[in-house]
């Protein structure tokens, strides 16, 4: 929808309804994915501490399975009561503007409804994230040195830098929008508008952009992989066969 928008540069087709099914599935994948990474992030605490505590089934299901799949039902259900089902004022979208403008109804109509969409389904995953992953770092090292352990900061290096990276590029990508949209719900004005419009919003695109490389750039042997592959690619092949030699008889 996105790259339709850029390529004619307005929204085609042009109608409530359009606008409303892309604002549902924007909205609806950036919590999901939002609040997949917190819960995977809180999640892993268990798995290097208390790894035992999933061997049994009920607390598996409890404790792993259903916080996964509430990350999905759940932007799924409300953003189906807060954007599809909500009424709405057809003249509040602007079709030359990218998703419609990001307006949706009840953003506008609905201090008490917005304040919460910006601070549980926006603001809150992403502290989750970036907390997760610090803390989990320092209670790595804090273990090791109870432990009476030397940090061996080369064997913790790859941990620490992938749960950084990621921590960073939601911090970067997701606060601004969280700070701005929350000044707009207190004071609104054209200016903050604008910030949020034309560069705030468009950063979220990054997590889509260079989360699975990141991710891949940091698995173990991957370059090394990648670096295979190509070499394979580029080098020559040698083609082995026979040539006939014909001579024309008079």
């Amino acid at each position: 929808m996105l790259l339709h928008f850029l390529r004619l540069n307005r929204v085609s087709p042009a109608t409530g309804t359009y606008c409303k099914t892309w604002m549902y599935i924007e909205s609806t994948l950036d919590a999901a994915n939002e609040f997949l990474v917190a819960v995977i992030s809180i999640q892993r605490h268990t798995l290097i501490f208390q790894p035992n505590l999933l061997h049994i089934r009920f607390k598996r299901y409890l404790l792993y399975y259903l916080p996964l799949l509430f990350c999905i039902i759940y932007p799924v259900v409300f953003y189906l009561g807060t954007i599809i089902l909500y009424s709405c004022d057809e003249a509040q979208w602007n079709f030359t503007l990218n998703a419609c403008g990001d307006t949706i109804c009840y953003l506008s109509d609905n201090e008490i409804l917005a304040g919460y969409d910006w601070i549980v389904n926006t603001g809150l995953p992403i502290i989750a994230i970036i907390l997760g992953n610090v803390i989990l770092v320092i209670r790595v090292i804090r273990q090791k040195h109870r432990r009476q352990r030397t940090v061996s900061w080369s064997k913790q290096r790859h941990m620490t830098l992938q749960l950084i990276s990621i921590s960073s590029l939601y911090l970067l990508t997701w606060l601004p929008n969280v700070i701005i949209g929350i000044m707009q719900q207190i004071n609104a004005s054209d200016y903050l508008y604008g910030i949020e419009e034309y560069i705030v919003s468009d950063l979220t695109y990054l997590i889509c952009l260079l989360l699975p490389w990141m991710c891949l750039g940091l698995l173990p042997d991957f370059k090394k992989w990648m670096l295979k592959l190509l070499l394979r690619v580029k080098k020559p092949s040698n083609i082995v066969g026979t040539t006939t030699l014909k001579t024309r008889q008079n």
